[in-house]
This record gives C-alpha cells, structure tokens and sequence, in this order.
C-alpha cells in the first residue's frame, strides 16, 4: 500500500515557502511507507531525535480499485471514501534535505508521521471544506477547490507513474501553514460539520 502525499498544492501554504503558485505545472508528491500509518485516535509521540516536528491537515481519498494510466474525466470511480488526515514532517531535517538537493524520506516518512481519521463516503460531502482545529482553535481550514490541482487531476497523472492499488491513500496538500507539535496538544480534525480526527501528542 502506498501513502501518497501532494506538496505545495495550495496557494496560501506555498507563501510560506516564497513558492509562487504558478510555478507548478504538475503535481509534487512524496510517499509514506505503510509503517507510517496512525490510526484510531492513537496518540502520535513526538520523536525525540528528528529536531523540530510539525504537522498540517489534509483532505484524504482511499482508492478503491486497481488502476493505470486512468484518464482524468474517470479518476472519480477510482475512489469512494473521504476523511482528514495530518501529515508529520521532521522540519529541520527536511529543510537541509531541500537545500541540499537530497531525498526527502527520512524527514517525512518516519513510523506514524500519517494520521488517518475515519472514512466516510464522499457521496455524503458535497463541498468538503477541511479544518484542523488544536486544544479547541480552529488553526488551518481550507477548501479542496481552491486546490492547485484536483483530487482527480492527481490520481490520472499519477497513474501514469504508479499503478494504484486497492488501499493506496492520497493526502491532499495543506491548505494553511504548518504547525509546530508540542505534547499533550489535543488535535481535532473536521470534514464540514464532522469530526473524523481525534488524538493528543504525547
């Protein structure tokens, strides 16, 4: 299974890094190792070694059939399943990785650095509007049409890199700033008017 994960998809969290929104023709991703995967309102524990931790939300999809080379205009069969999901990145290890022009694995993909909420069928949000809300403050919100690039222009120009497989996870892109993890924060992650994210830093 492949966690999946789209990188500068949002205008307002590009700022942060001096990227212009124009400058992306196509989509960036990075990929978590399953390993990565926290789920069930398990608690995320800060690693003590990796420097600064931070963390944003994303709108997440689970494809639900094998697929290659699928065309833009049928992406939508390819999954059936929405929820929020935060993304843990080892800050300034990351940062040197940028810099220096190398992998960025060992900053992104460490165990549990992909929190998953409960799933849902996308038939039951029609205009997902996603916000992640830290010890009850609304800290990043944003709506997956102000997206660089949609959900399904993601997956067709994937699959002509990946195949997809049953289970495979997409996170979506941060729409807002990153934040900084701190213990016994108490995250909360909302899909419109429903929690589907509930766990504490530890």
């Amino acid at each position: 299974m492949k966690v999946i994960v789209a990188a500068f998809n949002y205008a307002a969290h590009n700022k942060a890094f001096n990227y212009p929104p124009d400058a992306l023709k196509e989509p960036i991703v990075f990929i978590k190792p399953d390993s990565a995967i926290l789920k069930n309102g398990k608690p995320f524990f800060i690693p003590d070694d990796l420097g600064r931790i931070c963390y944003g939300m994303h709108l997440v999809v689970k494809v639900c059939r094998l697929g290659k080379d699928i065309p833009e205009r049928f992406a939508y069969r390819y999954y059936y399943e929405l929820t929020v999901g935060v993304d843990f990145r080892a800050e300034d290890m990351l940062e040197k990785c940028r810099k220096e022009g190398l992998p960025w694995d060992m900053a992104t993909g460490f165990d549990n650095s992909a929190v998953l909420g409960q799933f849902i069928p996308k038939e039951k949000v029609s205009d997902p509007q996603l916000s992640l809300h830290v010890d009850g403050e609304q800290l990043q919100a944003g709506n997956i049409s102000d997206a660089l690039f949609s959900i399904d222009h993601i997956i067709s120009y994937l699959s002509k890199l990946y195949t997809f497989k049953i289970g495979d996870l997409i996170y979506a892109g941060i729409p807002g700033n990153m934040t900084d993890a701190v213990i016994n924060q108490h995250i909360e992650g909302y899909l419109n008017d429903k929690k589907l994210l509930d766990f504490h830093l530890r």
